[in-house]
């Protein structure tokens, strides 16, 4: 898994954006650029960063590219981030019995 390229592209706002409204998949590139304040040649280029990450597609639907959230793409990174979470809970975890052992031994 290339998580650089997932994180990288989630690092910014309007990719972040893309990826919430595309989860409906009812929007094409055209539409998405309407909701921003840069041009639809960005809105593409935001769009194929997204895709090179794996986090969406683009599916052609008459004259229209649809632009769908890859749900597996966001799931590496949730996988990825919750290893970090059960990381540091099992750290918590032992400096607590560290504290409680250090206060029973000293009292």
């Amino acid at each position: 898994m290339d998580y650089d390229r997932i994180f990288g592209a989630l690092a910014d706002a309007t990719r972040r954006d893309i990826v919430r409204r595309a989860i409906a998949g009812e929007e094409g590139v055209a539409e998405l650029a309407n909701h921003y304040p840069m041009s639809f040649a960005a809105v593409q280029k935001h769009v194929a960063v997204l895709e090179r990450a794996g986090l969406v597609s683009k599916q052609r639907i008459g004259r229209r590219k649809v632009v769908r959230t890859h749900l597996e793409g966001l799931g590496v990174a949730r996988r990825l981030l919750d290893s970090y979470e059960e990381l540091w809970h099992g750290r918590i975890d032992r400096m607590t019995r560290l504290v409680i052992d250090t206060k029973e031994t000293h009292a």
